[in-house]
């Protein structure tokens, strides 16, 4: 779709200022004025953006019109069934399946996407109550729905389902499934300065780690080669289907001012307390592991609700590694020894998350020869 903007006019720009203003973030308009993007809908647009852990940039693209959209479906406004073709989304999608999991069905993470594990929680749900099971959510089962009491409070089922799956996973990375996410590729370049690119350096750098976990008995999976770049429904749909533990992105950023440096990394959230609690956990590790063995400068852990981390069954965690438009990030990044000490902080990272905190060492110190030496050990 065309990107809407402030000056932009149109019927595209009116639909977008009556979305805001359904949604309560911006005030009706004169119904004789003319439909602009003005400062006041950049400012909505912005706001809507950040309670939806969207990129905040004003900017009406893909995912910010799709979020538009889906936030104007409320539970009963129409019917829901699985698609195959094009699955349904929205915010209705998303009451569903968080009053699944309240009532003790598992449709699988919210994420306001009606997929096979929704409509087959659905379906057990109609079969359990007495309703015709058809794995479609119209107005006889929304009503049930609405009478019937949760039989979980307090938390969030999916995500304690989450943690207790890491649990039972023990503690050796031996036999665990990694997709690494190296991105963009083929003719997507991403950043690129002074001969470098984001693709090329992600590329290198999702070898080194791929051949750390493989040290270690691990199965680590690539989304791409040299000469591909899928987008990032591919990537996640590449990630469900291989029936991968985790899902590591790694890219690097660009800014318009030189001055923008350092590491940061995102996992799963909605910005309004929705959070996978692992890819958070996950997330915080890489960071403090990253930082502390480069000294690169800490920009913290995000959510956000980007595809890859909204559409994966498993946990994703995407890595911002540097600034190439910074001199100090793009010389580090340049260097081979570099890009080998940042595969060592990650594949560390996810020995922690798995060590649950035992046997554990302080940040920073846990070499991936002392990790090679614990999986031998523990054989």
């Amino acid at each position: 779709m065309q990107l809407l903007r402030r000056g932009d006019v149109g019927s595209d720009v009116a639909e977008i200022r009556s979305t805001l203003t359904r949604l309560g973030l911006l005030p009706p308009a004169d119904p004789q004025a003319p439909p602009v993007f003005d400062q006041q809908v950049e400012h909505a647009v912005r706001a809507f953006q950040q309670q939806r852990g969207l990129i905040i940039d004003g900017i009406v693209g893909p995912a910010t019109y799709r979020s538009l959209r889906d936030a104007t479906f409320r539970l009963g406004d129409r019917p829901l069934a699985f698609l195959m073709s094009q699955p349904t989304t929205g915010d209705d999608v998303l009451a569903l399946q968080e009053r699944m999991l309240e009532l003790g069905y598992d449709a699988g993470r919210a994420n306001g996407v009606f997929g096979q594990q929704t409509e087959q929680a659905l379906k057990n749900f109609q079969r359990d109550y007495g309703l015709i099971v058809d794995g479609m959510c119209g107005p006889d089962t929304v009503r049930a729905l609405r009478q019937l009491q949760p039989k979980v409070r307090g938390g969030r089922p999916q995500l304690l389902r989450e943690q207790e799956r890491l649990r039972g996973a023990g503690s050796r990375l031996s036999g665990k499934r990694i997709v690494i996410d190296p991105g963009h590729g083929g003719q997507d370049r991403g950043v690129v300065v002074d001969g470098l690119s984001e693709a090329d350096l992600m590329l290198d750098l999702a070898r080194r780690l791929e051949g750390k976990m493989a040290a270690t008995g691990m199965e680590a999976l690539l989304t791409r080669g040299p000469d591909n770049c899928p987008d990032e429904n591919e990537r996640a749909r590449f990630a469900n289907e291989a029936g991968a533990d985790l899902i590591l992105s790694l890219h690097v950023d660009g800014n318009s001012s030189p001055n923008a440096q350092g590491v940061a990394t995102f996992h799963y959230g909605t910005g309004n307390g929705t959070s996978s609690t692992v890819g958070e956990a996950l997330a915080g590790f890489i960071q403090r592991e990253v930082t502390a063995r480069t000294t690169m400068s800490n920009c913290g852990s995000h959510p956000k609700t980007w595809d890859l981390l909204r559409l994966t069954r498993c946990t994703a965690v995407r890595v911002e590694v540097g600034y190439l438009t910074n001199a100090e990030d793009r010389a580090r990044l340049a260097t081979p020894g570099f890009r080998d000490i940042v595969a060592e902080g990650i594949l560390v990272a996810v020995k922690r998350l798995y060590l649950l905190g035992k046997d554990d060492q302080p940040t920073g110190t846990f070499t991936f020869n002392d990790l090679l030496r614990y999986e031998m050990a523990k054989g």
